[in-house]
């Protein structure tokens, strides 16, 4: 089932298993089950702490639970947990066989002391570069709180139990049979939602917190890298970002970033972080910011309140908050976001098998995604604003070789259509005849570009006609002590190497300023 290098690696972690626990399988006569019992049987072989027990009694099949031996503390995957996922199973096999988590021991204690029964179902993808995260920590939470159960379902092969729960996104989390979220959450944010006080405690505790020489207000390739060249020069930095990673989190495959050949956006994510923690880096994370208040005199102190209603003070300020989906801005968009809309197609396109989709935008990204999706789906239909596609001639190529993809150009969206609970089709009109036209659809895929992230800064920062931050050579900004990087910037090229570049720029033009300024944070807080 695993090839041979898998296996020795996941045979060498299981050596941390300190508990014994049980794989106990629901199987049926299906392909899946035999696939499933025979990696059961595998993992079982590499450690005398593991056992495969083929009695178990759940209705979703194939299925299994992985239990630790004579105790309630249990997670459950319902499918193969290969791909993506793969993770997600080494990890809850160490953590259920008493491996302890690398998760805060702050919040894990909020985890331990949550009241009542919480039943988590997650609805995954294997494709899915969002949905480990997800899963990872509600197992977390599963071998820390014996009332707390979680169940990982792998949707393509229950898409009847998709369909009726009209789960159209993935992850999509449901708790005691109401719907939970959707999207990618860590740990942090999961609890923030079960333990209604956090939020407020945790912003306090921020708005407590000393001034810093340099706060970083995101965290991709350019906030971290900014924090990594800022805390290198010995200074007091922090980092505020709503998820650390950014939009690198969203990207399937990296190949271009030099000297690593190939790697995953997760993944790259996960390496940005723990470099950044190898200094001293205060992170805050699943922080908004909200207003930039500049220093009100020279060498004053810069204020980002964030949406928490927290506040931070910092002699110098790197703004590097990314870019996000561009959406269509027309009417059912964002009534059926999740129910049909989506802009992921690497993570959703498994819950569309056999389903017609349209897809928006003929760039690369666009015509990336109607390729991947034609082999997943019954038919694709690519939209295009312009009259030509604008993707690279060889991606064009092999869209145009597929039999079960019809390119509309010409054609501007005007309305997603849905039946209340989900896309039933969209509307266009056909720019050469002005003529309106409808698709009958399961799903729409958006792939138009990006927006900045830089609504909060309007009035405050110098913005260029389409929300960048206008920015030097030095990364300066409009605002003395206000420097910006990546992709909310003017700066050209949106590309995580060139992000990262300008984040090291800002960084040092930063702390150029501070030379400059010389006055000390301490001294500064009584100017505020």
């Amino acid at each position: 089932m695993l090839d041979a290098p898998l296996a020795a690696q996941l045979e060498s972690l299981l050596g941390k298993v300190t508990s014994p626990i049980e794989l106990v399988s629901s199987l049926d006569d299906s392909p899946k089950s035999a696939e499933l019992a025979q990696l059961l049987d595998q993992i079982a072989g590499m450690s005398a702490l593991v056992t495969h027990v083929r009695d178990g009694e759940a209705t979703r099949r194939p299925s299994f639970l992985i239990r630790r031996t004579g105790t309630d503390i249990a997670v459950e995957f319902a499918g193969i947990p290969l791909g993506h996922e793969f993770t997600s199973l080494v990890l809850a096999l160490l953590q259920v066989g008493g491996h302890p988590s690398k998760e805060a021991a702050e919040l894990l204690d909020q985890v331990r002391n949550l009241e009542g029964d919480y039943h988590f179902e997650t609805y995954f993808s294997l494709s899915c570069q969002n949905c480990p995260d997800v899963v990872q920590a509600l197992n977390v939470m599963c071998t820390v709180n014996p009332r707390i159960k979680h169940t990982a379902i792998e949707g393509s092969l229950f898409q009847d139990e998709v369909d009726a729960r009209q789960v159209m996104a993935v992850p999509t989390v449901f708790l005691n049979g109401e719907l939970f979220g959707s999207g990618r959450m860590n740990l942090e944010q999961i609890v923030a939602k079960l333990d209604s006080g956090s939020a407020e405690r945790t912003a306090a505790a921020i708005s407590e917190k000393d001034p810093f020489d340099v706060l970083v207000v995101g965290g991709g390739p350019a906030g971290a890298t900014a924090a990594i060249y800022a805390a290198r020069k010995g200074i007091r930095t922090g980092v505020v970002a709503e998820r650390f990673g950014g939009q690198v989190l969203d990207t399937m495959g990296i190949e271009n970033f030099s000297s690593v050949p190939y790697t995953e956006g997760p993944k790259f994510a996960a390496a940005l972080e723990n470099h950044t923690r190898q200094y001293d880096v205060d992170i805050m994370n699943t922080q908004k910011a909200a207003k930039l208040t500049p220093a009100p005199t020279e060498g004053g102190l810069v204020e980002v309140e964030l949406e928490s209603g927290a506040r931070l003070l910092s002699r110098t300020v790197v703004l590097a908050t990314g870019a996000r989906w561009r959406s269509m801005n027309v009417p059912g968009e964002q009534e059926y976001r999740n129910k049909g809309v989506t802009y992921c197609p690497h993570c959703d396109g498994p819950l569309f098998k056999g389903k017609r989709v349209a897809v928006i935008g003929g760039g690369n990204s666009g015509v990336e995604a109607a390729i991947d999706l034609a082999g997943v789906v019954a038919h694709v239909t690519l939209i295009e604003f312009d009259s030509v596609l604008r993707a690279d001639e060889v991606l064009q190529s092999k869209l145009r070789s597929l039999p079960n993809v019809d390119i509309i150009v010409s054609a501007l969206t005007t309305e997603v259509l849905g039946d209340g609970s989900k896309v039933t089709g969209l509307t266009y009109t056909d720019r050469t005849t002005d003529e309106s036209r409808k698709l009958d659809l399961d799903g729409v895929f958006v792939q138009i570009g990006l927006l900045p992230n830089t609504d909060w800064l309007k009035g405050t920062v110098e913005l260029s006609p389409r929300g960048e931050i206008v920015v030097d050579d030095h990364g300066r900004t409009s605002v003395p002590g206000v420097f910006a990087a990546g992709d909310c910037t003017t700066v050209p090229y949106k590309q995580i190497i060139v992000s990262a570049g300008a984040g090291a720029t800002a960084a040092l033009g930063a702390f150029d300023h501070l030379i400059r300024t010389g006055t000390p944070a301490e001294a500064a807080a009584a100017t505020v």
